[in-house]
């Protein structure tokens, strides 16, 4: 609910000048960002269900305090503590769905998880919106108040899955085939980011996702400027793109995810992702060099390439986060996904400074920076198809796969483990559509 205002939304609720108030956030994101090596490791730890409803009710507490917090002081220490629990929280929701479900499975709960966030990111627009309509300035404390509820909601929601069976015998075969026994175990190897990083095939795909993540900032950071001083098309026009493509996710990304299902290999279908993101990114450099004068057809050619770059963004995201889940030992798998997750967090950092540099330059160079870095992620993606684990890579199309809570219930539907989980996301994943609405101040 706060997203569509970000920077508005914290003066109204600080009265904190702006200046300060971006100072402020860029630091905490940034130490926000230096947190997650440690949030990887409780969820090997406490396990990935404890993390992922602190970090909810951690994000309870900021959004609740935030009201009370005009001191300068006070408002970095609240907007660390809610910093922290935005960047770790993919973390936490990749490894408990890694715990929930295996195979295609995975990839199901992905893309479902995507779709209600970016459902749920329209929704929060629409009622803050209203909410700031009726009532004015208090409303944006209205909103932070109800904000901090949603993520209890949402807590409560998540609760309601089961614990991973198998307990500490699960865990421990895992390690054993990860080559490493139970972290803390009395008498037993440790095993830690030094696994990860001597893990070559999976820092690879980290590195492949960190390529093709740029591509994700483009249409926030970049269009926006673009559309208006190259194509001197009107502001409502971006506006309109956002809309075209929140919704789409939140449509056509389980139906995307089901079709993709059919490639069955999960490198291939990421990186045809990839493909989507650079033949779009080619086609607003092209608009820029043609730079037609109709504002119809510059309209007509600007969503048309949202369009092809939000199904790359549908085709890529949930293939590449089942393929991360996947390929992560279970004992270490909190460690590993928070490796990965660092791909996205420095790329959103990298993605406004390369793209500004390169657009004093010429307006179509970070169009084509774009396109090159999603098809050498693309590339890398084919590559370690042949390296990475087989069973992370195989997507076996309408095969039959294992969601834990169908072991001792019903058969999984919309109504259990899947929207139990993906339910709960509605209460703030950022990983998908709200960075799409941020100031990307980080």
């Amino acid at each position: 609910m706060y997203v569509p205002f970000s920077l508005v939304f914290f003066r109204h609720v600080t009265g904190l000048p702006l200046s300060l108030i971006g100072a402020v956030l860029t630091v905490t994101g940034l130490l926000a960002m230096a947190t997650l090596p440690l949030v990887g490791a409780a969820v090997d730890r406490f396990g990935a269900r404890r993390l992922q409803l602190g970090l909810y009710l951690l994000r309870a507490l900021g959004f609740g305090l935030y009201p009370l917090a005009g001191a300068p002081v006070t408002f970095a220490l609240v907007a660390l503590l809610t910093a922290i629990g935005d960047r770790g929280f993919p973390v936490a929701q990749q490894a408990r769905i890694g715990e929930l479900a295996s195979g295609p499975d995975v990839e199901r709960l992905q893309a479902i998880a995507r779709s209600l966030a970016n459902a749920g990111l329209g929704a929060g627009t629409l009622l803050a919106s209203l909410i700031i309509g009726l009532l004015g300035d208090r409303g944006f404390t209205a909103a932070a108040w109800l904000n901090a509820a949603s993520f209890v909601v949402a807590a409560l929601l998540a609760q309601r899955t089961p614990a991973s069976p198998g307990g500490a015998g699960t865990r421990a075969r895992g390690r054993a085939r990860a080559g490493a026994r139970a972290v803390g175990t009395p008498g037993a190897p440790k095993a830690g980011y030094r696994t990860v990083f001597a893990d070559r095939p999976y820092l690879g795909l980290t590195a492949a996702n960190f390529l093709i993540a740029l591509g994700y900032s483009a249409l926030s950071v970049l269009l926006p400027v673009f559309a208006a001083s190259r194509l001197g098309a009107p502001q409502s026009l971006t506006g309109a793109a956002f809309v075209v493509n929140t919704a789409l996710c939140a449509l056509a990304g389980v139906p995307v995810a089901r079709l993709v299902r059919r490639i069955g290999s999960q490198t291939r279908a990421a990186a045809l992702g990839a493909a989507l993101f650079a033949l779009s990114a080619v086609g607003q450099a092209v608009l820029g060099t043609v730079r037609p004068q109709a504002l119809p057809l510059v309209m007509g050619a600007l969503i048309a390439l949202v369009v092809v770059a939000t199904v790359g963004e549908l085709v890529h995201n949930p293939t590449a986060s089942a393929l991360a889940t996947s390929a992560a030992p279970r004992a270490l798998r909190g460690r590993y996904l928070a490796t990965y997750q660092l791909s996205w967090s420095l790329a959103k950092t990298a993605a406004p400074v390369l793209f500004t540099v390169l657009l004093a330059a010429d307006a179509r160079l970070p169009w084509l920076l774009v396109a090159v870095t999603a098809l050498a992620g693309g590339a890398l993606l084919l590559r370690l198809g042949r390296v990475l684990p087989p069973e992370a890579v195989r997507s076996e199309p309408g095969g039959r796969s294992t969601v834990v809570a169908a072991a001792a219930a019903a058969p999984v539907t919309a109504s259990d483990p899947a929207a139990g989980l993906a339910a709960g996301v509605a209460g703030g994943s950022r990983s998908g559509g709200a960075e799409k609405f941020s100031k990307n101040l980080v």
